[in-house]
């Protein structure tokens, strides 16, 4: 005689997963569907961060999980189990769970349902950065003692790495390289949220980028028309100078950046703006600086960039140094 002919239908084992990413309490409303009506709910952590949210709903949730043949004879006759994953799932409930199918010892088994009750968004990982970052910040004797202008050097350093891995193609070096340039905005603002006079956090700066880009899109978050890259670069330009509202069109150039690129967004400051400014003359002793300024405002000029034009040719005359013996 089988099971089914014994205890009739042969219900249900759903196990129910999360994502600690998400608030606790917000769950999925086929989670909550399941979850009120199951005849029994059991979840092995006893400080699962759901648990208020279940009992407050009328959710009773017993600590532990049985064993996989415990598990399937609580279902006979058509009852459900809900089984909350902890944070590493149930790998030992589901490899018993598989062993008893194979073993055919149990003529019938429940139904095994795997019901996702929240659900990671995108960019939800950077919230474990964000995690981890407070625990190296907070326990490492090297992180903890950092400034932002300690760390300075080593922005510098990782954003020409993530460069050369752009110029070289390779996917998997531009993701690791990332993964650094993200790495620097997490440190720098966790830094920042401990300034007594003011602090600031990933928050606030995730914030104010996001306003500065809806502000300056307003062809997308507003009534303005770009129909061409042209006329976005125009708005941006607009946007970006009443925002500003600076006394000089060399205000807010760095000078500490590389010195072709540097001389290209003068030049090109002073071409947007109108400004009919000459070239410094060429010192009669040759003057290479001069000659590199009038090179770079023609490159930029002309839409190229010549910091990135000039390291193109660089590598191109690496290449031929490597492939002449050298």
């Amino acid at each position: 005689m089988t099971v089914r002919e014994l205890n009739g239908a042969p219900g249900r084992i759903v196990l129910l997963t999360t994502s600690h990413r998400v608030a606790p309490g917000l769950l999925s409303w086929p989670a909550w569907q399941v979850l009120h009506e199951a005849d029994l709910v059991v979840c092995r952590e006893a400080e699962h961060p759901h648990g208020p949210y279940l009992r407050e709903a009328g959710v009773t949730v017993r600590q532990g999980v049985p064993s996989a043949a415990e598990l399937v004879s609580a279902c006979a006759g058509g009852r459900t189990a809900v089984v909350i994953a902890g944070a590493e799932g149930e790998p030992r409930l589901t490899d018993e769970l598989a062993r008893l199918a194979g073993s055919g010892r149990s003529a019938v088994l429940p139904e095994l349902e795997l019901l996702p009750g929240s659900y990671d968004l995108p960019g939800a990982r950077l919230l474990d950065l964000v995690r981890v970052m407070d625990e190296i910040r907070a326990h490492c004797p090297w992180a903890s003692i950092q400034t932002s202008e300690d760390l300075t050097p080593y922005g510098v350093e990782e954003v020409y790495e993530l460069v050369e891995a752009v110029e070289n193609g390779d996917r998997t070096e531009i993701r690791e390289e990332l993964g650094d340039v993200l790495l620097q905005v997490v440190f720098h603002a966790r830094i920042a949220a401990e300034d007594l006079d003011e602090p600031f956090d990933i928050d606030d700066v995730a914030g104010t980028i996001v306003t500065k880009l809806i502000r300056r899109h307003p062809h997308i978050f507003g009534d303005a028309k770009a129909e061409t890259p042209e006329d976005v670069k125009a708005l941006w330009f607009q946007v970006k100078a009443e925002e500003k509202a600076r006394t000089s069109v060399t205000e807010g150039v760095p000078l500490g950046q590389p010195a072709l690129a540097l001389a290209a967004k003068l030049a090109g400051r002073a071409r947007r703006t109108g400004l009919s400014v000459p070239l410094p003359e060429t010192p009669h002793d040759g003057g290479f600086g001069y000659r590199l300024l009038s090179l770079a405002a023609e490159a930029e000029e002309a839409g190229v960039n010549p910091e990135t034009a000039l390291r193109a040719a660089a590598r191109a005359y690496r290449d031929t140094i490597i492939s002449s013996g050298g």
